[in-house]
């Protein structure tokens, strides 16, 4: 018997690294969880994260060009939600990630703190995972 699911996922896709971020379904409140290299471990990982997080969905950061025009790097997630489709059962859903990153760099430097290149993907996947749940809160309300 399988538990309920407890959890979404979201992730922030780059050429060398995913930023992982989490939400709790009851509470609704993401935060930044992980930054993982894509390489060979990448889907193993994921889905060990998935089992034990109880995920019940997967949100993959979605880039477009400042006009809304798709550019190369949104053909390269395409293509990486394809292959993400392959490893999970789960629902995956693409949201704009417009200046998440540089959002997640501005409020890094403002703490005034020392950060890795880390730490801003796991912080862009937080701000994908919120722009989705608001998104989502208000669909739901209306």
């Amino acid at each position: 018997m399988s538990l309920p699911p407890t959890a979404i996922l979201a992730l922030d896709v780059g050429s060398k690294r995913v930023g992982v971020a989490i939400a709790s379904l009851a509470a609704q409140l993401p935060r930044p969880l992980i930054t993982l290299h894509r390489d060979e471990t990448l889907f193993p990982t994921l889905q060990t994260i998935a089992e034990v997080e109880n995920v019940s969905k997967l949100i993959v950061g979605f880039p477009r060009g400042m006009q809304g025009q798709h550019t190369k790097q949104t053909e390269a997630i395409e293509d990486f939600v394809r292959e993400l489709k392959q490893h999970f059962a789960l629902p995956v859903v693409m949201q704009d990630e417009a200046l998440t990153s540089k959002h997640a760099e501005d409020e890094l430097r403002a703490r005034g703190k020392p950060f890795e290149r880390e730490d801003i993907d796991s912080l862009a996947a937080t701000y994908i995972l919120e722009d989705y749940l608001r998104e989502f809160q208000q669909k739901v309300k209306q």
